[in-house]
C-alpha cells in the first residue's frame, strides 16, 4: 500500500529535510505545499507534486478552506505541518477538516506545553525547575514599583490568533524601568492578551529533542550551535550534534510523562554558570536543525511516520556524536554581518578563517547535496534575487 503524505509549510528548510526523509521510505509518495509559486522542499525530487495555497498566516479563513478542499479530493494517509502558525491552526479547527490527521497530541494538549505559563504550572506540578514568574492578564496590572530587574517580559503565547489574522509577540529582557516602558510602546498587544513577568537567568541556553508515541518516550538528541544569524544570538548556520544530557532528558522526560506527551518537541533550557539548568519553553513541532538529527543517525520524521501509521522500523539506541550540519548561504550572511558589526579584528580575523577552513568530513550541508540538487539550486537563485532587490 503506498501512502501519500502532505508536508505543508515547503518554503522552511525544516520541511525540506522532511520531505528527503520520507521521500527515500518505500510506499511513501510526498506532496508538498506553500504559498508561493514554487518552494524549497518542492525542488527536491522527493516531492512528487506542489500544491499552491494561500497563507496560514495572513489568509488563514482562506487557509482552512483551502486545506479542507484539497485533504477531501485527495487521500492523504498523514498532513505534516512544520510552523507553529500552520500547526496550531489545523488543530484549532480539527473538527472542521474531515478525516485529516496530524501526527500531533490534541490541540488542548498542545497548548499546554505551547502556552508559557501553563507550561511552567505544568512543569512545576511534574517536579521541573522554573523561573520565578507571575501572570498579569494585561499591562494595565502592571505596578512597575514592584518589579525587580533585570527580568524578562514574556507573552503567554508565540503567536496570538485573532479573528484579523495572527499577532506575532516577542520575548524581551528588561534593565531597568526604561526598559519597561520602551517594551510597553513597541508591543501594543500586551496591553490585551496576558504576559508574564519572569526571572532572568544567565547561563546558557540548552535544548533537548524528543519523540514520544502516545505518551511513551521512543527517541532523544541534543546538539549545540558553533554559529548562528546574527553572530550574537539566533538561527543555526552551523551546529553539532552532542550527546544528550541525562539530567536535562531526566527533566525533559518528568514533564512530558506528566501531560502523556505525543509526537515531537524541542524542550529548551536556560543553564546557570553553576550547571543548574531551568525550563524555558517548548516548541511541539519539527524544529530549524531538524536535518542534522537524520544526518546523525536519528530520523526523527521517519520514526514518527512509522509510529503514527503503524509501519515496522528500528529505534536507534544511539547516534554520532560529533556531525555536524551547515547551512551554507546562511553562515554567509552570518560572516557579512559579523564583517560589518563593531566586533574585535581578531574575532573577525577568526571568522573568515572559520568560514573558509570547514571540517569536510564530518560536516554535511543543509540545502546542498550531491544527490538531490535541485533545493541547493533554487536557494542559490533566490538568494541572488534577494540581493539584487535589496540593491
Amino acid at each position: 500500500m503506498t501512502h501519500t503524505i502532505l508536508v505543508l509549510d515547503a518554503a522552511q528548510r525544516s520541511a525540506l529535510a522532511v520531505t528527503r526523509s520520507l521521500g527515500k521510505l518505500a510506499d511513501i509518495r510526498i506532496v508538498t505545499a506553500d504559498s508561493t509559486p514554487s518552494a524549497l522542499a518542492a525542488q527536491s525530487k522527493y516531492s512528487s507534486a506542489y500544491l499552491q495555497s494561500p497563507s496560514s498566516a495572513d489568509e488563514p479563513e482562506k487557509y482552512l478552506q483551502w486545506i479542507k478542499q484539497v485533504c477531501a479530493e485527495n487521500r492523504f494517509s498523514l498532513v505534516i505541518p512544520v510552523t507553529e502558525i500552520t500547526s496550531q491552526l489545523l488543530l484549532m479547527h480539527s473538527d472542521q477538516l474531515g478525516d485529516l490527521r496530524l501526527p500531533f497530541a490534541s490541540y488542548d494538549k498542545v497548548m499546554s506545553l505551547a502556552d508559557k505559563y501553563r507550561l511552567l504550572e505544568q512543569a512545576k506540578a511534574a517536579g521541573v525547575p522554573v523561573p520565578e514568574f507571575r501572570l498579569l492578564s494585561s499591562s494595565a496590572e502592571l505596578v512597575a514599583e514592584s518589579i525587580s530587574y533585570p527580568c524578562v517580559i514574556k507573552p503567554c503565547l508565540s503567536r496570538i490568533y485573532t479573528p484579523a489574522g495572527w499577532i506575532s509577540t516577542s520575548v524581551k529582557l528588561l534593565h531597568n524601568e526604561q526598559d519597561l516602558q520602551d517594551a510597553l510602546a513597541s508591543a501594543p498587544y500586551l496591553a490585551q492578551y496576558p504576559f508574564m513577568l519572569q526571572a532572568f537567568i544567565p547561563g546558557t541556553g540548552a535544548g533537548l529533542f524528543c519523540l514520544y508515541n502516545q505518551g511513551t518516550p521512543v527517541a532523544f538528541f541534543a546538539h549545540k550551535r558553533l554559529r548562528e544569524k546574527p553572530p550574537q544570538g539566533g538561527v543555526s548556520v552551523l551546529s553539532e550534534s552532542v550527546a544528550v544530557d541525562e539530567t536535562l532528558k531526566g527533566y525533559a522526560m518528568q514533564l512530558l510523562d506528566h501531560v502523556n506527551w505525543h509526537g515531537v518537541a524541542m524542550v529548551e533550557f536556560r543553564v546557570t554558570p553553576e550547571g543548574m539548568p531551568y525550563l524555558m519553553e517548548v516548541n511541539t513541532r519539527f524544529w530549524g536543525s531538524l536535518q542534522l538529527s537524520i544526518d546523525a543517525g536519528v530520523d526523527f520524521p521517519r520514526l514518527l511516520v512509522e509510529s503514527e501509521l503503524g509501519l515496522a522500523g528500528a529505534v536507534p539506541n544511539q547516534y554520532r556524536v560529533g556531525q555536524r550540519l551547515r547551512w551554507l548561504l546562511g553562515d554567509l550572511d552570518s560572516l557579512y554581518l559579523s564583517l560589518k558589526g563593531a566586533y574585535p579584528l581578531g574575532y573577525k580575523l577568526k571568522r573568515v578563517l572559520a568560514f573558509l577552513t570547514p571540517s569536510l568530513f564530518n560536516t554535511r550541508h543543509e540545502t546542498n547535496r550531491l544527490d538531490d540538487m535541485g533545493p541547493g539550486i533554487y536557494e542559490l537563485k533566490t538568494y541572488f534575487r534577494q540581493l539584487r532587490g535589496r540593491a
